[in-house]
Formats: C-alpha cells, structure tokens, sequence
C-alpha cells in the first residue's frame, strides 16, 4: 500500500523528515521493498558473524566481505525507493508493481551472492563451472531488471510526488544519478572486471576492497548508486535549517547544485578508474579536475546564497 506524508506537502510550513516518519514511510510505502531492506539487514548479520568465525579469502579478501556490502547496499536501496514510493499521489498501482520487481530481482541477486559466499567462490565474473557461468549471467539479466524497472518508477511514478520542492528536486535527481551509478556494471562487465590496469583481487582498501595498485570501477558504481540516500538526506537537511540562516528560494538551487556536483563526481571516479588509478593516488590531473570542481562548485553555492539566501 502506498501512503502520503502529509508533514512533507508543498506549502507554507514545510517541515524536514525526521528518522521516524521516514521508517514510517518505508514500512507503509511499500511490503516488497521494506521486506527487502529487512531480509538485507539479516544477511549483513549472517556476513558479519561470517568474518567472525569463517578466515577464508577469496581474492586476497575476507570472503564474507562482499556478501556484507552487498546486503547493506540493497537494504538501504530497498529503503530509499519504499519511502520514496509513500510520497507519491499517483501511479500506486504501477508503482506497487514495480516496486515487487526491483525486490524480486534484489533477494534473487543477494540469494546468488551469498550461496556463492558459502561455496568459497566468486559471484562475480566468474565462469570457472556451467554452475557458476549461469549464476553469474542470471545476476546480469537481474540487474538489467531492476535497471529497467527503476527507470520506469523514475519516469512514471515518483515524478509526482507532493512534495517540499527541494525535497522533489533531491528525489528525482538521486534516482537519476543511481541510474547512471547502476550503468558503471555495464562498463565491468565489457572490461571483464572490476579492476582496471591490475588483476581483480590484488591489495584493497580495508573494509571496501577497492584496489589500492590500480583502477577499481567498484569506487564510482559504489557512490553513484548511494545518491538516492545522499541527496534526500541533504535536502532534509536544508529544509531542517531555520529561515533566518538560510532561505527556503535558495535550497532547491542548491539541492540541484548539489545533484550537478554527485553527477560531475560520479563522472570524475569513473575517468580515475578508466586510468587505472586508485582512489587514493590520483595523478596531478586528477587531483586539478577535482579542484577545479571544488572551487566552482563553492564559488556557485555562495552565489545562490547571496542571491536567494
């Protein structure tokens, strides 16, 4: 079932989410996908007590790593798109249905992820066995799925929320960024990798794994597919903020700044990764297009202050 927020309408008197009307929202926009975000949260107990009690490496990784980042990930997705879906007047029916579709394909990703977690074995990239091969392109046609069917909730859904505007602004510009994350699998899965210039599985950043030796398309995927969480949590934020410090004309200026900022980002990642560079040794041009983009990006918000705020 699908339900408004009536704190969140446009109007006069427009209030921040606080974390409870936001699990409110995801536990009664949509079963499938808060469901989702429940069985999510009980793998990630499974993959922690897995690094607990299980010391295999699969790719000079902790085994139970992946299966961890991936329940957190889809958990937190499966969120987002639920208490998004609560803020819609329109499209309830189409948007329950597509909401069961990115679920189903969700669990069916996680299933494959941990059960491959439990053979000691890649889920990824992997056609060492018939087994594994057809494990892995069920995972592709997955994806593409749930690529297809948040694309649609997108477009026909969650473009009619009742909504503060900068709220509306942050909604529709984190799915469109989460979408363009999402496509940085396409780029592995052509580079037949994660990792670019160096071997997948070599030295990583604890926790992450992102390669540390080279390239790690990983970086980019990870942040664009988090801007459904990131850019609604800024724009709560910025509604929270009391008038006087800043005023409401200037937060959807800013709120799509911050978007065009997450977009040129997500942008920036990919071209590091694409170089074989690690996120944490840039080379000097990358260093000047991410400082390039700080300056204009601040030099731009203190514009939009100035004027509107």
């Amino acid at each position: 079932m699908l339900v408004g927020m009536s704190q969140l309408t446009a109007g006069p008197a427009h209030r921040a989410p606080s974390g409870a009307s936001v699990l409110a929202g995801a536990r009664h926009g949509h079963p499938g996908l808060f469901w989702l975000a429940v069985f999510s949260a009980v793998l990630a107990v499974v993959a922690t007590t897995g690094l607990v009690v299980d010391d295999r490496v699969l790719l000079g990784a902790p085994l139970w790593a992946k299966p961890l980042k991936f329940a957190l990930s889809f958990g937190l997705y499966g969120l987002a798109l639920s208490w998004m879906l609560s803020l819609v007047d329109g499209g309830r029916r189409t948007g329950a249905v597509l909401g069961w579709a990115v679920a189903a394909g969700a669990a069916v990703e996680l299933v494959i992820i941990f059960g491959q977690a439990v053979r000691g074995v890649r889920s990824h990239f992997n056609s060492d066995t018939d087994l594994d091969a057809t494990l892995f392109s069920v995972m592709g046609m997955t994806v593409a799925f749930i690529w297809l069917a948040t694309v649609w909730l997108a477009i026909g859904v969650l473009g009619r929320p009742r909504l503060d505007p900068a709220l509306t602004a942050s909604i529709r510009l984190g799915l469109v960024v989460a979408l363009l994350g999402m496509l940085v699998g396409v780029v592995m899965s052509v580079n037949g990798g994660h990792a670019v210039a160096v071997a997948d599985g070599g030295p990583g950043l604890p926790l992450f794994g992102w390669s540390t030796t080279g390239g790690d398309l990983r970086v980019a995927h990870f942040v664009g597919m988090h801007a459904v969480q990131v850019l609604p949590l800024l724009a709560a934020l910025l509604i929270a903020l009391p008038e006087r410090r800043l005023a409401g004309p200037a937060r959807r200026p800013l709120v799509r700044l911050a978007g065009g900022t997450y977009l040129a980002l997500l942008a920036l990642l990919t071209w590091q990764a694409l170089r074989g560079q690690p996120l944490a040794a840039p080379d000097a041009v990358t260093l000047a297009a991410a400082g390039a983009l700080v300056i204009a990006v601040g030099a731009t918000a203190l514009v939009i202050v100035r004027q509107r705020g």
